[in-house]
């Protein structure tokens, strides 16, 4: 329970606020604001996948069992980056 914890919720929850945030209506935050909120999260997210990424890969060529845990996590990890390049 505690692997899919750290690898799927984690992610996701950083997905969900990514989409919460982009599809906010603008009189909330405003644009500019909306917008480097936006830019954060996938910056976060991009950086977070690129590491985790780099852990998966370790630990594939290591053969350890794990290794598709860091790899699930880094696909969701680059869903707020593509939604950022979709989006703007």
């Amino acid at each position: 329970m505690k692997r899919s914890i750290v690898h799927l919720l984690f992610p996701c929850a950083i997905s969900m606020i990514f989409f919460t945030i982009a599809f906010t209506p603008v009189d909330l935050f405003g644009c500019r604001t909306r917008g480097l909120l936006a830019l954060s999260v996938a910056l976060l997210s991009g950086l977070a996948g690129i590491a985790t990424g780099l852990v998966g890969l370790r630990k594939r060529i290591r053969r350890e069992p794990r290794s598709a845990w860091w790899m699930i996590s880094t696909v969701i990890l680059t869903v707020p980056v593509a939604g950022l390049i979709v989006l703007a």
